[in-house]
Parts: structure tokens; sequence; C-alpha cells
């Protein structure tokens, strides 16, 4: 989904206009720029995404209905829109395939295979 698209659900729920909750989904879905497939999202959806948000945003955000929204109700509902559920980061990490060069304290070299 599109950060346009998360802006007009979180005025549904948190009423407010779409520019109000612009620079959080955008946050979500910055990794897209540098990994454009939804792998990008093991960087920030997660639990541990929402806490980070929270760190950048604040507890909470004053709308333009002069509102106080709880940034990690925003967090939320962005990536169960994503998701369909809120998983850990443990999650995320279970499915990533480790491979040697990872636990690997020498430098690596253009002749080393990382794949």
């Amino acid at each position: 989904m599109k950060a346009f698209n998360h802006c007009k659900s979180s005025v549904k729920h948190f009423g407010g206009l779409e520019l109000d909750y612009h620079d959080i989904h955008a946050w979500f879905d910055e990794s897209k720029g540098h990994y454009a497939d939804i792998r990008h999202r093991a960087l920030r959806h997660h639990t541990q995404g929402v806490i980070e948000c929270e760190k950048v945003f604040g507890i909470y955000i004053t709308n333009s209905d002069n509102k106080k929204v709880p940034v990690k109700s925003i967090a939320e509902q962005h990536i169960r829109e994503d998701l369909g559920f809120i998983p850990s980061i443990q999650d995320w990490f279970r499915e990533i395939k480790p491979k040697a060069w990872m636990a690997s304290t020498r430098r690596v070299t253009k002749t080393m295979n990382l794949m």
C-alpha cells in the first residue's frame, strides 16, 4: 500500500487531514528506495519498528482536528494494513538464512562469494 493510501485510512480512523500522517507512513516505507520489493518491510514493519517510530515522532501527534493521536496507533495501523498483523522482529529474522559472511570478522573482498 502506498503512503497516500495509508494516510487516507488514518483520516478515517483518527480524523484530521491526510498530511497529518504522511511523515509517519513515509518513514515506514523509506527503505523501498533502497530495496524495492516487500523485503524492505523487514527493517521497520514489526514491533521494534513501532518503538523506533515513537522515538522519531514522539508519543503522539496533534492532528488538524486538534486531537492527540498516539503514534503507536498510527504505526500499528500501517503495519496491519500491509501485513495483516504485527510481527515481532524475531518473526522476520527467523526467515533470514544465515550465510558464512554474516558471521565472519574478516574483511570481505571482491573475490569472496557473498551469495
